[in-house]
């Protein structure tokens, strides 16, 4: 199994070049089963879940075509790929396939509205809490589906033929769910109004896809969102938006490593909070034509208290990278996880790094330290996993930092971008496939 190794004390300098989105990518993937024409992608990831999305989708009989890299896109290697169902899909999603993400119930709304039909596993992921996809079904069964659970599957019809446009209240906000229904509404009859939406920028970043591919949608990025169903949709080429998770990351590797880094394609306006969030602890981050330059001193960083919540607000999936940052403040600090109640694992490990961090509740209470001593960790989901490299990265001596599968699922070459801007790190593997990106000395 693989693990990444860091030498901690290097100053991060340099550039990185910013992915695509991973939370847009996978339900753009989706997308591609509203329409027999060609789905064109530009800026794809390279990464574990999307790999996880194709073969899922592929298994329901859509080509996925790599055309190529996208050297426009701001100097970046984002890939080109092409989805294409040109048959109706088959309308199943096994446990086998399923299981590796939770983003897989995203292809329940868009078999439904363009098969009438569809047999879909309940899905797995990162175990941070529960997300139960009953918002999902109910939103469905506004439109007109009919559907039962059984033996761990999600079993849905049409019995009218065809989704029906209604009024839909989710009891609470919902990034997979708003996406969902949206692209389930886009085919059915009439007019589908969804009240108390996600805002987030992929929900957006996907309504514009629709929207080239002939949906009548307006709302985006806000609650109320509007889709007046059309009798078809057809082929787009789209352009996946900056990972703005990714970009988070990032800007805090250059605060607490005290460096400087000019993040490639980066765009500030997707972190709004975030962004003002890391202005107070003192991390400069400056919005250029072509990307964002970040730099900020560990000894200098303020202390603040923050909340996780839905856009704009502080995001969850920058929590744990955050709460690293945390640990080298001026004063203590509270970070509250309210979005998922498990999603404070990486405490643990980060303790054995030398932090002083207590749990109450689902409040994390951080007590500064002076440094970190190296150690070996353990990630325990995807955002945690990311929150140990950074750990590492101003830890004294080596951390190693086990079962990094997680990390490949939301981070494109991570190891080679941080090891162009100094750092020493590696990954290490057992198989004969070795991977090794190391700094020089």
């Amino acid at each position: 199994m693989d693990k990444i190794t860091v030498k901690g004390g290097t100053s991060l300098k340099g550039s990185i070049a910013i992915s695509g989105a991973k939370n847009a990518a996978l339900p753009l993937m989706c997308a591609s089963l509203l329409t027999s024409e060609p789905l064109i992608l530009k800026n794809m990831p390279h990464l574990s879940d999307v790999s996880s999305m194709a073969r899922l989708l592929g298994n329901m009989g859509v080509s996925f075509t790599l055309l190529g890299d996208d050297q426009e896109n701001q100097g970046h290697m984002g890939r080109v790929v092409s989805l294409h169902s040109k048959n109706p899909p088959t309308p199943i999603a096994t446990y086998e396939l399923v299981c590796q993400m939770r983003a897989s119930i995203l292809v329940l709304g868009p078999l439904l509205a363009r098969t009438g039909k569809a047999k879909v596993s309940l899905p797995g992921g990162c175990a941070i809490g529960t997300r139960p996809v009953d918002l999902h079904i109910k939103g469905l069964e506004a439109l007109g589906a009919e559907i039962i659970l059984k033996d761990g599957y999600i079993y849905a019809s049409t019995p009218q033929g065809r989704l029906i446009g209604a009024d839909i209240h989710m009891d609470k906000v919902s990034v997979t769910g708003t996406e969902n229904l949206v692209m389930a509404a886009t085919l059915a009859e009439g007019k589908t109004t969804i009240y108390n939406a996600a805002k987030e920028p992929e929900v957006v970043d996907l309504i514009q896809c629709l929207q080239s591919m002939g949906a009548e949608i307006s709302g985006a990025g806000t609650d109320t969102i509007t889709i007046d169903g059309v009798p078809s949709l057809h082929g787009a080429t789209h352009q996946i938006l900056p990972d703005r998770i990714e970009t988070g990351t990032y800007l805090i590797a250059a605060g607490l490593t005290s460096g400087e880094l000019f993040l490639e394609g980066g765009r500030l306006d997707t972190l709004p909070t975030f962004v003002d969030v890391l202005t107070q602890c003192g991390i400069t981050s400056i919005q250029e034509e072509n990307g964002i330059r970040v730099f900020g001193d560990r000894s200098k960083i303020k202390s603040v208290d923050i909340e996780t919540a839905p856009f704009p607000l502080f995001p969850t999936d920058l929590q744990a990278q955050f709460m690293v940052l945390m640990c080298f403040a001026d004063k203590p600090s509270r970070i509250r996880e309210a979005i998922f109640e498990n999603r404070l694992m990486h405490v643990a490990e980060l303790r054995r790094l030398g932090a002083n961090i207590e749990i109450i509740g689902d409040t994390a209470h951080v007590t500064p330290v002076t440094a970190f001593k190296s150690a070996t960790v353990m990630a325990t989901d995807l955002r945690a996993s990311v929150s140990l490299v950074l750990a590492g990265l101003v830890a004294e001596g080596t951390t190693t930092i086990s079962r990094i599968y997680h990390l490949d699922r939301g981070y494109e070459r991570l190891e080679e971008k941080f090891a162009r801007c100094g750092a020493t790190i590696q990954r290490i593997s057992d198989t004969p496939a070795l991977h090794k990106v190391q700094a020089a000395a």
